[in-house]
């Protein structure tokens, strides 16, 4: 007959009255209220004794064995914390998480007597992701706690994959609420996690303007990375999908502009490459064409101050990292009047277009990821209105979810938790 799982009160009652584990203890007289600590795992100063209690945990409740498995701090840390808000005799009466010197959270008993009442603790411990209890900022460590971190792969798919006219949708509703799963459903998922699972592919549109004026435009699911090139005969055995960009000969009546801008594309070679790698998005360049990169509004580069770097010939270089955004766009949420930016611009063959007209420059290209674009939209009508919203996430592979605006907050601030960022 095997051991039987302990039950996680008589268990931490019995650790906070051991005192054994450093930063885990009462700190009241009636023994009321405790504190555990709660830092966060991508901080430089980060040991692993800040894990001591989640790890304990995960032992004696069997979830992890030290000979066997891989240490998984984010998972038990969320088990804990799903064990605990599963105790309605529990509160968190102090969330002090983001304390630079000292992040821990205080517990609080509400009901009296609770040293008498541990053996008739039934409540079960299980994992539960859509527990009510949790803070805002526990839901989202979950959604990122799971992310997949992955190398650029060595070949993209056999074909590109066009969007449909109609893509899988998920719903983001600011007015709908999510039902809490019983003790026996299987646990709700963070549904943005998707954003993070390097086999879901991002939907990229991509619009290329000649002298400002477009003459290009195609949204495209391609998880294994995109290629721009200027030439059919361009290398095909270079990783991501060609987007052959067109001759300007039927867009430009000007003879001039028609000869350069043929000269620039001719010269991308191999092509100017964009792919995914886990959380950020890469960029490098195979051809002899300089390009030039800046995050910017959607309708316009920003002219003013220059561009956020050159695109890399011989290494790959990051353009794009979707933690910042994440910490953008709850701050947008909680009332910063800047909204965050998610446009990638390239200037092919030129210098950036700084303090002049970007229409001047003979290709531009603006490629926008449509899920942050979705992301973006859902923080203004949440912050705007209560109306039921239908939202697509443009994210392969996704299905219909309804979120309330404080669900939706709350899911990024559990993002950002394991962010590495």
């Amino acid at each position: 007959m095997g051991t039987q799982k302990p039950r996680i009160l008589p268990w931490l009652i019995s650790q906070l009255d051991m005192g054994q584990l450093e930063g885990v203890a009462w700190v009241d007289a009636n023994r009321t209220r405790f504190r555990i600590p709660w830092k966060h795992r991508l901080r430089q100063d980060t040991q692993q004794e800040d894990f001591r209690i989640f790890q304990a945990w995960a032992e004696v409740s069997g979830a992890y064995n030290p000979e066997r498995d891989k240490p998984d701090p984010p998972t038990w840390k969320r088990n804990f914390r799903s064990a605990l808000n599963r105790k309605d005799v529990l509160r968190v009466a102090e969330d002090r998480s983001k304390d630079p010197l000292d992040p821990h959270k205080v517990y609080e008993f509400v009901t009296p007597g609770v040293r008498d009442f541990p053996e008739s603790d039934t409540s079960p411990d299980t994992n539960d992701r859509g527990s009510t209890s949790d803070t805002p900022a526990d839901i989202l460590e979950e959604l990122l706690g799971d992310m997949v971190l992955a190398s650029v792969p060595d070949g993209g798919p056999s074909g590109l994959a066009v969007a449909s006219e109609h893509p899988p949708q998920l719903l983001l509703s600011p007015s709908v609420d999510i039902i809490a799963p019983s003790p026996n459903q299987t646990p709700l998922e963070n549904p943005l996690r998707q954003l993070l699972v390097i086999e879901e592919g991002w939907e990229f549109e991509v619009t290329a303007f000649y002298r400002g004026r477009q003459v290009f435009q195609q949204a495209v699911f391609c998880p294994g990375g995109l290629r721009l090139v200027g030439s059919e005969a361009a290398n095909s055995t270079l990783s991501g999908q060609p987007m052959l960009l067109p001759d300007p000969g039927m867009a430009l009546t000007d003879k001039g502009a028609t000869s350069f801008v043929r000269r620039v594309l001719s010269s991308l070679g191999g092509g100017l490459a964009l792919w995914r790698a886990g959380q950020q998005l890469c960029a490098r360049r195979l051809g002899h064409c300089h390009t030039y990169w800046a995050v910017g509004e959607e309708l316009l580069p920003d002219g003013a101050h220059g561009p956020d770097g050159e695109v890399p010939k011989d290494w790959e270089g990051v353009v794009f990292n979707l933690g910042p955004f994440v910490a953008d766009l709850i701050a947008f949420i909680e009332g910063s009047k800047r909204s965050p930016r998610y446009t990638l611009w390239f200037c092919i063959g030129e210098s950036w277009p700084r303090d002049q007209p970007w229409t001047k420059k003979l290709v531009m290209v603006k490629v926008v990821p449509t899920c942050l674009r979705a992301l973006l939209d859902m923080a203004r009508v949440g912050g705007a209105s209560s109306l039921e919203t239908t939202m697509d996430l443009h994210i392969s592979n996704s299905h219909p979810l309804s979120l309330t605006s404080d669900q939706y907050k709350a899911y990024l601030q559990d993002l950002t938790e394991d962010m590495d960022f």
